[in-house]
């Protein structure tokens, strides 16, 4: 096979080419061709194809080994899921790069760098063969890797993405999911970085999350770049939009809520293996919303266009959840993921579900809520994922945060708290 067969542009991609490049890669090349001539901007960039990574690991003869790993893996032993997945990830991670892989990853570099200017970074984003389907997503399964600069960082993380098909999260999630580890490939999507380290970053949401009702569009948003987010690190500034009046022209924003914002994720100069870090978001700046009325109504239109398209095509509703970013320098703002929406969009239009206590105790403490229901058990303080084995299902997860990497024993708890203050 030939470089160019293991590289594809989104500019040349359709999501007609999902087993090639994966959900993302292939929903990024739908909105390049045809949302970005309706004025929804895409960062531009190329996909590693998932026949790169078949063919690292066909050359290292490296199956037998994860098979070896994986079948009869029971992935409720969360040591025996740790052991495997990371020696699954060390087998894929050792396979060389076929050269032929490295020399077309190193030709569309520098076809990107002639575009930027030598001042280029990229995501490295990783993109499942069988993600971002209408009724399973995997979001958060894979790894993602920020500002990246330079050809030797960009194969590595190439190589890291691949690897990331094994995390404990998304063996765990295809085993659930009823996906064959061995018929799911990756591919990964290399786009240009946009600057929401100077500016801000969220998700989107065209349904209302709580509720599962389809007329509002529900965004948020956090200062820096959008992985603390993404991964619900921090406590998000929240924007409703009315679809049916802002469709007729009455655009406004119809609710706000302040977030606190506690961390920012920033660059981080001179590092080549972290070249992204969290910092403290200043006072000031947790006081105040992230993005203007203005910037929340262009990013509803936006979603509304993708929302339409995507429906259009598969004629019925079918409620997005897109990511986006804000340029610090240029002011813009760029969608850098759209996926069909999987949880609100499934519940019963006809079934309404209410919790109520049934009885009254002595308030120890209050927050924000995520979901509606009402759950009881023992409390079980985790202070970091070594303890997870710990943890007996039923109990209250109690956390300062968690992780995707988590999931596993999250869906065995009666309830999760953290504090993200």
């Amino acid at each position: 096979m030939t470089a160019p067969n293991y590289i594809r542009w989104f500019r040349d991609l359709s999501m007609s080419d999902l087993p090639l490049v994966g959900g993302k890669n292939a929903s990024l090349g739908e909105m390049f061709q045809q949302l970005a001539p309706l004025g929804v901007r895409i960062p531009d960039g190329f996909a590693v194809t998932a026949p790169a990574y078949r063919e690292a690991l066909d050359q290292a003869g490296v199956w037998g080994e994860l098979h070896r790993l994986l079948d009869g893996l029971d992935k409720r032993d969360t040591d025996a899921l740790a052991r495997v997945g990371a020696r699954a990830r060390e087998a894929v991670y050792a396979a060389p790069m076929p050269k032929a892989v490295e020399t077309g990853i190193r030709q569309a570099w520098r076809e990107l760098k002639e575009q930027f200017g030598e001042d280029l970074s990229v995501a490295v984003r990783s993109s499942a063969t069988a993600e971002d389907l209408p009724t399973a997503s995997f979001a958060g399964q894979h790894d993602t890797y920020l500002n990246i600069r330079g050809e030797q960082m960009l194969l590595d993380a190439v190589k890291r993405c691949q690897a990331s098909l094994f995390t404990d999260r998304a063996i765990s999630y295809r085993t659930d999911q009823g996906f064959d580890h061995f018929k799911v490939s990756l591919s990964v999507a290399v786009m240009q970085m946009v600057r929401s380290d100077l500016a801000s970053s969220g998700v989107i949401f065209t349904i209302d999350t709580e509720s599962g009702h389809p007329d509002v569009v529900f965004i948020t948003a956090a200062w820096g770049l959008g992985e603390n987010v993404v991964q619900g690190a921090v406590d998000p500034d929240e924007f409703y939009v009315h679809k049916p009046t802002f469709r007729k022209g009455f655009r406004s924003v119809l609710r706000k809520t302040l977030g606190d914002k506690q961390i920012r994720m920033v660059y981080a100069p001179g590092r080549t293996r972290e070249p992204v870090v969290n910092r403290p978001t200043p006072k000031v700046d947790r006081a105040r919303f992230c993005v203007a009325d203005a910037d929340v109504l262009e990013l509803a239109d936006a979603a509304i266009k993708i929302e339409d398209y995507y429906s259009r095509q598969a004629g019925v509703l079918r409620p997005m959840d897109i990511e986006w970013a804000k340029d610090g320098p240029d002011g813009k703002i760029y969608i850098v993921q759209a996926r069909p929406e999987t949880v609100a969009s499934r519940r019963s239009g006809t079934l309404l579900e209410e919790f109520v206590l049934d009885g009254v105790g002595l308030v120890k403490a209050k927050g924000r809520a995520v979901g509606a229901r009402v759950a009881s058990g023992s409390v079980r303080l985790v202070t970091d994922a070594r303890h997870l084995a710990e943890f007996k299902p039923g109990e209250v997860l109690v956390a300062d945060t968690t992780s995707p990497d988590w999931e596993p024993v999250m869906k065995t708890a009666a309830a999760i708290v953290t504090n993200r203050g």
